[in-house]
C-alpha cells in the first residue's frame, strides 16, 4: 500500500478524501465509494499502486483521440477500480472488481518499468485508461512526471470527476484528455451514481490549464439520447471552446444495460447535426466505421483533412497545424 494524497484526517478516526467530488468520509478500516483507497488507523491508503491489470499498445484514435499527434501508438495501463457504477460499463470487470471483492488484482508493476515498455515498443504516450484514472492517481503521476522526462506525452481517458486539485496536481505533465460527458444531472445520478456539475467544472478547468481536451458522449437509446439533453451537451461545449472535438458514440448493449439497442446510425447523424448547429467545429460518429462520421473537415472551408476508416487513417492532408487548401488553422496537437 502507499499512503493516499488528498486527504485530511476527522473526528473519531475518520478521514475526508478530497481526490474525487464524491469526497468520501471514511471510517476507520473502511475504503470509499470507489473501493480503492483504505483508511487504516487514521491514514488513508491506495491499494491499487502499480496494481496493472492491463498493460496494452492501443491506437491513440481508440481513446478517442482524433486531433492528438494522430497515427501515433499509446502504451494504455489500467488498475483495478472506479468511483462510478455506470450500468452500461464495457470494463465493469475490472472498473467494478473491487466493489464485489476484497482482494486487489494484478501485476505489481513499478512506474520506471511502463515508461521502459512504452519506449521500447515505440509508443509516443501513455494513457491512463479503461478504468478510471484518478482511482490510481498516484501511480498514473508517478508515471507522467517520469514519462514527461523521458519526451514522452500522457494522456488521461477519464470520467471526470476529479477534484480541482487534483486536476490542477496532474495538469503540468498531462498533454490531453477525453473525459466522458455522459448526459444530464439525472442520467448521471440513475445510471453512474454521480452528478453532472463536477464533470462539468474539469472539463473547463482542464482547458483553462492547457490540457488538450476531447469529449465523448455515448449515445444509449431512451436514456441520453433526447433532443434537450444533447443541446444541453452540445452548448456546454461551444461555452467552454468551439474547437473540443465532441465524439457522439454508438452504444452497444452491456453490463446491466444488455437489453438496451444499439444506437440507430440516425440518432448519431442527428446529434453531429446538432453539435454543427451549436457552432462547434468538429464532431465525429463513433463506433460506426467506415460511415463517414469519422473524417475531418476544415471548418472554414470544407475540405476533407483526415480521412479514418475505425482507427486507422487512410489519408492526412493536413499541413503542418493548417487547411491544406485554404491555409485556415486546425486547432489540435498535430506533431
Amino acid at each position: 500500500m502507499k499512503e493516499a494524497m488528498f486527504y485530511a484526517k476527522e473526528d473519531e478516526g475518520h478521514v475526508r478524501c478530497s481526490l474525487c467530488a464524491h469526497r468520501c468520509l471514511i471510517a476507520d478500516g473502511k475504503r470509499g465509494i470507489c473501493g480503492a483507497r483504505l483508511n487504516k488507523e487514521g491514514v488513508l491508503f491506495s491499494l491499487v499502486y502499480g496494481k496493472l491489470v492491463a498493460m496494452n499498445i492501443d491506437p491513440v484514435e481508440k481513446k478517442p483521440l482524433f486531433h492528438f499527434m494522430p497515427a501515433t501508438v499509446t502504451y494504455s495501463i489500467a488498475a483495478a477500480g472506479c468511483n462510478f457504477r455506470c450500468l452500461h460499463c464495457q470494463n465493469f470487470d475490472i472498473s467494478q472488481y473491487l466493489r464485489r471483492n476484497e482482494g486487489i488484482p494484478g501485476r505489481d508493476v513499478p512506474p520506471h518499468l511502463v515508461i521502459e515498455e512504452a519506449v521500447t515498443t515505440g509508443c509516443r504516450s501513455i494513457s491512463y485508461t479503461y478504468t478510471e484514472p484518478t482511482i490510481f492517481f498516484e501511480f498514473a503521476l508517478d508515471c507522467a512526471r517520469i514519462a514527461r522526462s523521458k519526451g514522452l506525452k500522457n494522456i488521461f481517458v477519464s470520467n471526470g470527476y476529479m477534484s480541482a486539485d487534483a486536476a490542477r496536481e496532474v495538469a503540468p505533465f498531462l498533454d490531453a484528455i477525453n473525459i466522458d460527458l455522459k448526459g444530464d444531472d439525472l442520467f448521471y445520478k440513475k445510471v453512474c451514481g454521480a452528478r453532472l456539475q463536477p464533470v462539468l467544472d474539469t472539463i473547463s478547468l482542464m482547458k483553462e490549464l492547457g490540457v488538450w481536451v476531447e469529449i465523448t458522449t455515448l449515445v444509449i437509446p431512451s436514456y441520453n439520447d433526447s433532443e434537450s439533453i444533447l443541446k444541453g451537451i452540445a452548448g456546454f461545449i461551444m461555452s467552454v471552446d468551439p474547437s473540443i472535438p465532441w465524439h457522439v458514440t454508438q452504444f452497444y448493449p452491456t453490463y446491466k444495460l444488455a437489453g438496451q439497442p444499439r444506437t440507430p446510425l440516425e440518432t448519431l447523424r442527428h446529434a453531429r447535426d446538432i453539435g454543427y448547429e451549436k457552432g462547434l467545429k468538429f464532431v465525429y460518429e463513433g463506433n460506426v466505421p467506415g460511415e463517414g462520421g469519422e473524417n475531418t473537415f476544415c471548418p472554414r472551408c470544407g475540405e476533407l483533412l483526415i480521412r479514418r476508416v475505425g482507427y486507422n487513417i487512410t489519408e492526412n492532408r493536413i499541413h503542418g497545424d493548417k487547411c491544406i487548401k485554404c491555409l485556415s488553422h486546425i486547432e489540435g496537437v498535430w506533431r
